[in-house]
């Protein structure tokens, strides 16, 4: 069995996969101050309460956007699991390229959701990231990655909202009724809820039109990829596990038999 870490800036995915079948997945808070003998008890309770034991994985692949928790959840997986995993970086092999400015400065988790989405899905394609940010990656009708969008995430937005205003409360983010609320709950909800989808939809269509195609499949992942894709008719697919299959897949082919 082998271990996928995404580490984001909101939470740290996990996978456990045995071969092609997930054993497990689940998902914990990014904490950055937490050691690695923290982060160690805390997986291994939660491998035990899955039946699972820390013998069972015998490889595993990291992809962080957090470099401060690099060295962390690396010393995590060799002292509770002992394995040295692979760590997504430049060398790591993804067969994807990268056709931007500067190819450094592509997240990994982008690089990764890129990979598993045209292994799975073919191309082009347009792959959304409901995040700790809100990412747009484009690939083209040859498979290669030509860049994208970076616009606020959704929780993100709602944080500054109650953060920058003496008075609003903290709201659920959930599809309201109506985008004309009655309360100030619902005011909150249509703005955050409405406004995201909107801009999600004209994004997505902006850019079709500079790619000169409508035939664009719509990939969307993370955490509300969901309600956001029930609300619009631009998202083809909702793959909440994208990240962690591609993660899956780069380890394999990065993988050397002994």
């Amino acid at each position: 069995m082998i271990i996928c870490l995404d580490v984001g800036n909101t939470n740290i995915k996990y996978a456990v996969y045995d071969g092609e079948e997930i054993k497990l997945s689940f998902r914990v808070a990014t904490e950055y101050k937490k050691t690695s003998d923290e982060y160690g008890g805390q997986l291994i309770s939660i491998l035990a309460n899955n039946g699972l034991q820390a013998s069972d994985i015998t490889g595993g692949i990291i992809s962080s956007v957090v470099p401060q928790l690099d060295y962390t959840l690396e010393r995590t997986c060799l002292t509770y699991l002992k394995i040295k995993p692979l760590v997504l970086a430049p060398g790591l092999k993804t067969g994807l390229n990268l056709k931007v400015d500067n190819a450094k400065e592509v997240g990994a988790d982008r690089v990764v959701n890129n990979v598993s989405a045209v292994k799975k899905y073919g191309f082009p394609l347009i792959i959304v990231d409901f995040g700790t940010a809100t990412t747009f990656n484009v690939i083209n009708e040859k498979g290669d990655f030509v860049g994208g969008v970076i616009a606020p995430g959704i929780k993100g937005s709602l944080d500054s909202l109650v953060n920058g205003t003496a008075k609003l409360p903290r709201v659920e983010i959930e599809r309201p009724a109506a985008v004309i609320g009655k309360n100030t709950v619902t005011n909150m909800q249509a703005g955050i809820f409405y406004g995201f989808a909107g801009l999600v939809e004209y994004i997505v269509k902006k850019i079709k039109r500079e790619m000169k195609s409508t035939e664009i499949k719509v990939v969307a992942t993370g955490g509300f990829s969901e309600i956001i894709a029930k609300e619009i008719s631009c998202i083809d697919i909702v793959d909440k596990l994208l990240t962690l299959d591609g993660l899956k897949y780069l380890y394999n082919l990065n993988s050397v038999e002994e």
